[in-house]
């Protein structure tokens, strides 16, 4: 049943979204139920919860998706998917695509545990999905930049099959063999671009 529900929205999204241009304007009036843990203008504050500005806008799209029809579960994010409907989901996307990337916090305080993260997303081809600047496309993640803690908690995920939807597949076979050092030097890595 939810194959089958997730399939017809799969199709719904992108019929309508060559019907309906996003409107970006109804995007940002939306997304104010975003702002409590996401951050105003999409950049997280909030421990483990990841910034969305300029995000791509199919991830956007797809994650929404994947909440709303149960195959992504979070339990803060359940109750605010169920109230959106296609338009909603296609203009939060266009939305948070078109808001400025989250500057770096900070100056990388460790740079050999950075080095060791690009050994690592070179190792894993992690730019073949993510381009070479890690900037995401269309419904693969922008990783450049994002909460270090989100990136570790992601990948931590995606190892031990807890989070599913999107890239799943992918992504697990990327996750698994990672050592717990080389997810913290990944995530510090990316962090810092």
């Amino acid at each position: 049943m939810r194959r089958a529900l997730v399939g017809a929205l799969v199709v719904l999204m992108s019929c309508g979204s060559f019907a309906y241009a996003a409107d970006i304007a109804a995007g940002k009036e939306k997304a104010e139920l975003c702002v409590g843990c996401h951050g105003e203008n999409g950049i997280s504050q909030m421990e483990n919860m990841p910034s969305l500005a300029a995000q791509p806008d199919l991830f956007i799209q797809w994650q929404l998706v994947f909440f709303r029809a149960g195959t992504r579960k979070n339990e803060q994010m359940q109750p605010i998917v169920e109230q959106l409907n296609n338009e909603d989901i296609r203009n939060l996307g266009a939305y948070f695509a078109s808001l400025p990337p989250p500057k770096t916090p900070k100056p990388d305080d460790n740079p050999d545990l950075s080095a060791k993260g690009a050994q690592a997303a070179a190792g894993r081809r992690c730019a073949s999905c993510h381009l070479d600047t890690y900037a995401g496309t269309k419904a693969v993640a922008r990783i450049a930049g994002q909460r270090e803690e989100y990136l570790v908690k992601a990948l931590r995920d995606y190892k031990s099959g807890v989070r599913a939807g999107g890239a799943m597949a992918a992504m697990a076979d990327v996750a698994f063999p990672l050592s717990e050092e080389e997810i913290e030097a990944l995530a510090h890595y990316l962090a810092h671009l």
